[in-house]
């Protein structure tokens, strides 16, 4: 299956390029003297010590030359026998019952026939062939003929399909994409075998030639919005996307905006239920994640295995996440408004508690808040970067020494390191990593409008960020939608879930319905 996906690729790529060719861009020539071809491939790969330039002979008394060129390294060793699948091709009708095969032969059977192979192609182009070298081709040149023959040999060896790292479910699927594109979009099929289903290839970047594809569900897409992903898409062109991550610079609507307008997903089942869901999905050759768009604000609070439970069991972890989010973003400077300017909100016990342990601490509530933050996130990436074994032993033994620490030499309060710790349990409890970026990144300046202006300031800055969510948008589309506007059918799903016999109607379903129901007022 994968030899027809990749051989249909190559034939839109090879489609795609006679097209520029006709638009004026440069042809480089492949020249009929073998020497002279020879030369230039050695010249275009100078000390490039992985590359294998194999020549061979054919035909009576082997006189007719011809070399092979590929990269050790990209090819597999036992797609490597071409040399003889092409002579193989010259069939005896052809050649009649003569036992030579001359240099005419050849040039007279592919060009008359093409090739055979599924795999292979021809070529007239230089610049072409040494792409399709770099590609992990077995390109071969015959002398006397100024056209070559390249076949897919590709053989680079990839990871497994296991379970998913970043998102680990109790109850679900247990599969997870790979770098791989092919076996991505393979596994995607395989969960929505629909022919509305549609999958487009792009190729950017002029250096990494690095391989795009999106997906969306005819029928369930707005086609307002696939408009626009195509157009944003169309800047790609020269651009060197090494990861899927780099898409969303330019399909999102504000790049400056701390909040993400993209999720991100290495898991299946989820990029099929965003699909049916009206969304579109692109993936990147070398990445395996995939991206969804477009995607809006309340949806970064949602899981996968959400689906996989009881709806009043997963309407509850919803609550849970969305007061995880408020705790994530407001509680420092909720206990530095409340300690610095609203002490008589604080009951007497509690007031005279916190008290007692702020004595003797040489700084404010908000640089006392400041420093511990800062550690905090120091060792939150310390525990990131570290090899695994060691980086979560070094996370909890550093959270429990520093803060101790802290505590001793009156740097922090008890009440801050506890404040400090709540903030980062919550902040690990929300499903998407973008979003808890943007939490921590909003996090300082609600800090710092608390010091300021104490209670004022932090309703002066929930306010600046309603303002921003409610004009920021994704690929078009308002960023806290359905709640504004407001959507009363999409809202069964937001944050109370209703049982699934009402929830699963898709807009794909929905889109037939209308068109059923019109059809029907028509006749």
């Amino acid at each position: 299956m994968w030899k027809q996906f990749l051989s249909k690729n190559r034939s839109r790529n090879q489609l795609s390029a006679d097209a520029a060719q006709q638009e004026g861009e440069r042809v480089v020539p492949i020249s009929p003297h073998l020497s002279y071809n020879l030369k230039r491939i050695e010249e275009t790969f100078c000390a490039c010590k992985d590359l294998i330039i194999l020549p061979w002979s054919y035909g009576p008394g082997l006189e007719q030359k011809a070399f092979s060129v590929y990269f050790d390294t990209l090819v597999q060793e036992k797609k490597l026998n071409y040399m003889k699948e092409t002579l193989q091709d010259l069939v005896p009708h052809e050649v009649g019952q003569a036992t030579t095969i001359t240099a005419e032969d050849v040039i007279h059977y592919f060009t008359r026939h093409g090739v055979s192979s599924q795999t292979a192609i021809k070529l007239n182009d230089f610049d072409q062939a040494v792409q399709h070298i770099l590609d992990g081709d077995v390109v071969i040149f015959f002398d006397q003929w100024n056209q070559v023959l390249a076949y897919n040999a590709l053989g680079l060896s990839s990871r497994q399909v296991t379970e998913p790292v970043m998102e680990p479910v109790v109850q679900g699927p247990h599969m997870s994409t790979i770098e791989d594109i092919g076996s991505n979009i393979g596994l995607i099929r395989n969960l929505l075998k629909s022919p509305k289903l549609k999958f487009n290839f792009m190729t950017t970047g002029e250096e990494t030639r690095r391989q795009i594809a999106y997906g969306y569900l005819d029928g369930a897409v707005n086609p307002e919005t696939l408009t626009e992903f195509e157009r944003r898409m169309a800047d790609l062109d020269r651009e060197e996307i090494l990861e899927t991550s780099y898409l969303e610079e330019w399909i999102g609507e504000s790049t400056l905006s701390p909040f993400p307008q993209a999720r991100y997903t290495e898991r299946p089942d989820t990029a099929v239920a965003a699909l049916l869901d009206g969304k579109i999905v692109a993936f990147v050759n070398g990445s395996p994640s995939i991206l969804i768009a477009p995607s809006m604000f309340f949806e970064f609070f949602s899981s996968s295995e959400d689906y996989y439970q009881r709806a009043v069991f997963s309407s509850l972890i919803r609550f849970i996440r969305i007061g995880a989010f408020l705790m994530a973003l407001l509680l420092p400077s909720t206990y530095i408004a409340l300690t610095t300017f609203h002490s008589e909100l604080i009951p007497t016990v509690l007031l005279l508690a916190i008290l007692d342990t702020r004595e003797g601490i040489p700084f404010p509530a908000f640089m006392e808040a400041l420093i511990m933050e800062f550690f905090f996130e120091v060792l939150r990436e310390a525990g990131i970067r570290l090899p695994r074994p060691i980086g979560s032993a070094v996370s909890i033994v550093g959270a429990l020494v520093i803060g101790q620490a802290a505590i001793q030499t009156k740097i922090a309060s008890p009440a801050m390191v506890i404040v400090v710790s709540l903030t980062g349990i919550a902040n690990f409890s929300l499903p998407q990593y973008n979003m808890a970026i943007a939490i921590r990144i909003l996090r300082f300046p609600f800090m710092l409008f608390a010091a300021s202006m104490g209670g004022l300031g932090m309703m002066f800055g929930l306010l600046l960020t309603l303002l921003h969510l409610s004009c920021l948008r994704s690929l078009g589309q308002p960023y806290l939608a359905p709640v504004a506007p407001l959507d009363f059918h999409q809202l069964r799903d937001v944050v109370l879930m209703i049982p699934r016999k009402i929830l699963l109607h898709s807009p794909r379903n929905r889109h037939l319905h209308k068109k059923t129901g019109a059809r029907k007022k028509i006749q």
